[in-house]
């Protein structure tokens, strides 16, 4: 298939791993960031899930735990409808860089997609990735 199966974002933070680490596998920090309210059961296997004030709700299947390097889950592809079972993959990955963390973002599997469906899930992801990481750098700033 012809179409882009990835989006990928870097960010540096100006805050150690362990805070963004913190950030990104808490329910606190989940609800706080990307969500309004958030719960996580940090290990493989685990279900985690957010929810925002407008009634959306997100459920996750946690995949990979390295503290602090690497958290990644997989979810519900944007648009479709709730029985679909088909998900993407998000993996953030967490470096040291100097005093702060270079923070990656990969959500993979939209090749799997027919056109009409790639277009809504990864056209809306490309803008929410870069919305949700200017949040969380304001979270974490903020704290």
């Amino acid at each position: 298939m012809g179409f882009p199966d990835r989006i990928e974002r870097t960010v540096e933070i100006a805050h150690p791993p362990r805070a963004v680490w913190a950030a990104l596998t808490t329910a606190e920090g989940l609800g706080t960031w990307f969500g309004n309210e958030a719960g996580i059961d940090l290990r493989v296997g685990g279900a985690a899930w957010m929810r925002w004030s407008n009634g959306h709700r997100a459920e996750m299947r946690v995949e990979r735990v390295e503290e602090p390097k690497v958290f990644g889950y997989t979810w519900r592809i944007f648009g479709l409808p709730d029985e679909d079972p088909r998900r993407t993959y998000v993996e953030f990955t967490l470096e040291p860089a100097g005093a702060g963390t270079r923070l990656t973002v990969v959500e993979s599997g939209f090749a799997q997609l027919a056109e009409e469906d790639h277009g809504k899930a990864f056209g809306g992801n490309v803008d929410g990735w870069k919305n949700e990481l200017e949040e969380l750098v304001s979270y974490l700033d903020a704290a």
